[in-house]
């Protein structure tokens, strides 16, 4: 039940085929360098540079955060068939938000953090669709970019 639409498949009901874990995985890494990056740099306020780029990274021209762009990632509404937005982003990124928060609380904080990492990372792995938490309430989807055929 597939059509082609200008060489990008699209697939009936909205179901796509999740992106690849690996490729997730090191998008996020990709992210999680530029935050720390920040941090160290621009000390203070770069903690909340760093926090804010998280809630809103997804949200960039074709729910691309810088890491997703690089190894070729999107994030997508696929029931409207369309990018998610800054609205998308903050809400599904939510869990990674409160992550970096607890981080900053020594010991107990980065067992909490790393927590929230590990939980969100099974639910990657187990769902069909390769939506976590964030992913499910935000109602988006991680894809390989150009795998949703977007309208015109």
């Amino acid at each position: 039940m597939a059509e082609e639409v200008s060489g990008v498949h699209s697939i009936g009901g909205g179901i796509y085929p999740k992106a690849r874990v690996l490729n997730r995985g090191i998008a996020k890494l990709i992210d999680l360098f530029i935050v720390a990056a920040a941090g160290q740099m621009f000390v203070p306020v770069g903690f909340l540079g760093g926090l804010a780029y998280i809630l809103i990274s997804d949200g960039f021209a074709g729910g691309r955060s810088i890491g997703k762009r690089v190894i070729g990632l999107q994030t997508v509404r696929p029931d409207r068939r369309e990018a998610a937005g800054f609205r998308e982003s903050i809400i599904r990124n939510l869990p990674f938000a409160v992550a970096q928060l607890a981080y900053a609380v020594p010991y107990v904080g980065w067992l909490v953090s790393a927590a929230i990492i590990a939980f969100e990372a099974v639910l990657i792995l187990g769902n069909e669709q390769g939506r976590r938490l964030g992913d499910e309430v935000a109602g988006t989807q991680v894809l390989d970019a150009g795998r949703l055929a977007l309208p015109d």
